[in-house]
């Protein structure tokens, strides 16, 4: 039985009725499997599959007890625990990332979600200390509390999942030395309360009509436990891709401090002391994410968080950290001074994968096709030396099976999340983006001018658009001299 066939079930038993439709959702740098189920009167529901099972029971007993202590958590349903499955409330497509993404313009950070962000800081306070209060910390995984042990794991995460897969020169021994000093500077802060852990922008749900009305709902607490009360607003204020400016963090900052006083007594200039070095362990924690998950996996919006992660590591160093960590400066420099790595004054240097980053001077057209197998056979190559690949996209499982999406191409929003994270999707990826990388490679070296690449399926409108546009980004961003065009041979005007 498949998992949407479990899922069905579930909710059948849940609610007396089977569900009217189930649609694929993307789930951001996670293995979980998220659907959206929707049931009588066109009310919809988040159906779950994780295959993690302690992390599963981790969600739906912090979800309870956080949604019983009146804190805006999706409630749960229903949940088998031999499947890996429960069913959650929806709280919608919009994250507050989300939100930061359309509303801004340029280097301007919009004035539209400052709102937001103020409530949010509000109510972390909240999480902390009332739900910290009613969390049952021993169902905290992998380790109860933020701990020595644990902050080591996070900076060595970073060091192995990003530093390694950079290329860059450091001395070991210096750097685990910063290591022992920075997480002897964060100890000496209480571990009493509940840390959120991912506590950032793209966990945090908006509900409502407009802006103007939208309320945060948060999601994504699993990796919840006991920890300093600075971690998880330092993940928010931080959070690389947001680029929250430094006036605006501090605004934040304070206002976050006056709501925690309405709970507990503080020392602000203690708290204050620490904080810095709370914001550097969570950016190299995130930067080993940003490498497994862009540099490893190959996901494009991780690596497009890199810059920003190196700038803001950066700025916080130079501007008087608290200890001295003489070897990770020295590393951050080096980074910043390798442009592919650094930030331009007007927007980002596109990333080149680490193996990719060379003067790979000779030109090469790369022309990317996709096609329908029903509409007649794969596109002919009618260069001279017909240099090419042609990749079936058809075994994948297909968005054209579902009414939402019979108007909709592989450049759609939707139809894009219905497909990335995929098991079928990914591996695919995985041996295309390999195969196509190393022909580039291997035709500049040899000096060929062209190399074209199809995708088919079987209307030429979902999976093979979608292979062909991902393939297209991916090469913009690992290779500098080549030129890229695009044919949707079915799909006229996209």
């Amino acid at each position: 039985m498949s998992t949407i066939d479990r899922l069905s079930e579930l909710f059948n038993d849940t609610f007396g009725t089977s569900p009217l439709s189930i649609a694929t959702l993307r789930a951001d740098g996670s293995n979980r499997e998220l659907y959206r189920l929707t049931g009588s009167e066109n009310r919809t529901f988040i159906g779950v599959y994780g295959p993690d099972a302690a992390e599963n029971r981790a969600f739906v007993a912090f979800s309870h007890v956080l949604l019983h202590a009146k804190l805006p958590v999706p409630q749960i349903y229903a949940q088998n625990e031999e499947y890996h499955i429960y069913i959650e409330e929806d709280l919608g497509n919009k994250t507050l990332y989300d939100a930061l993404s359309e509303e801004g313009s340029g280097e301007q950070f919009p004035q539209t979600i400052i709102p937001l962000y103020r409530a949010v800081v509000e109510i972390l306070p909240c999480f902390q200390v009332v739900g910290g209060q009613a969390v049952d910390f021993s169902l905290s995984i992998p380790r109860a509390e933020f701990d020595r042990r644990s902050m080591l794991w996070d900076l060595h995460y970073f060091k192995y999942m990003f530093l390694k897969l950079t290329g860059v020169q450091f001395d070991e021994e210096q750097l685990e030395e910063d290591f022992e000093r920075l997480v002897d500077f964060l100890l000496q802060a209480p571990i009493e309360h509940f840390l959120y852990r991912d506590f950032q922008s793209r966990n945090i749900m908006l509900r409502g009509e407009s802006l103007a009305t939208a309320e945060p709902w948060f999601i994504d607490y699993q990796g919840g436990r006991r920890g300093a009360l600075q971690y998880d607003i330092a993940s928010l204020l931080y959070d690389a891709k947001a680029n929250i400016p430094d006036d605006i963090r501090k605004e934040l900052l304070e206002l976050y401090l006056d709501a925690l006083t309405h709970h507990i007594e503080i020392n602000r200039k203690e708290f204050l002391k620490l904080f810095p070095g709370f914001v550097l362990i969570r950016a190299l924690q995130a930067m080993g994410a940003y490498g497994y998950r862009g540099l490893y996996e190959r996901k494009e919006h991780f690596i497009a968080s890199i810059p920003y992660a190196i700038q803001n590591v950066l700025n916080l160093l130079d501007n008087d950290f608290p200890i001295e960590l003489p070897e990770l400066v020295e590393t951050f420099e080096w980074l910043t001074r390798t442009s592919d790595y650094s930030l331009k004054e007007a927007g980002t240097v596109p990333f080149v994968y680490p193996e990719n980053n060379r003067v790979d001077s000779h030109p090469l057209k790369v022309h990317i096709t996709s096609f329908s197998y029903k509409r007649g056979s794969y596109p002919v190559d009618e260069t001279e030396h017909g240099g090419g690949y042609v990749f079936d996209c058809r075994p994948l499982h297909n968005p054209g099976r579902y009414p939402e999406y019979a108007d909709k191409t592989g450049k759609d929003e939707d139809v894009v999340r219905f497909l990335e994270g995929r098991d079928d999707v990914e591996g695919l990826w995985q041996n295309v983006s390999s195969i196509v990388e190393a022909a580039v490679t291997r035709y500049q070296e040899r000096k060929f001018d062209y190399l074209s690449v199809a995708f088919g399926c079987t209307g030429g409108q979902h999976r093979s658009v979608y292979f062909a546009e991902r393939l297209a980004g991916h090469l913009r961003q690992g290779f500098r001299s080549i030129t890229i065009t695009i044919d949707h041979r079915e799909q006229e005007g996209i």
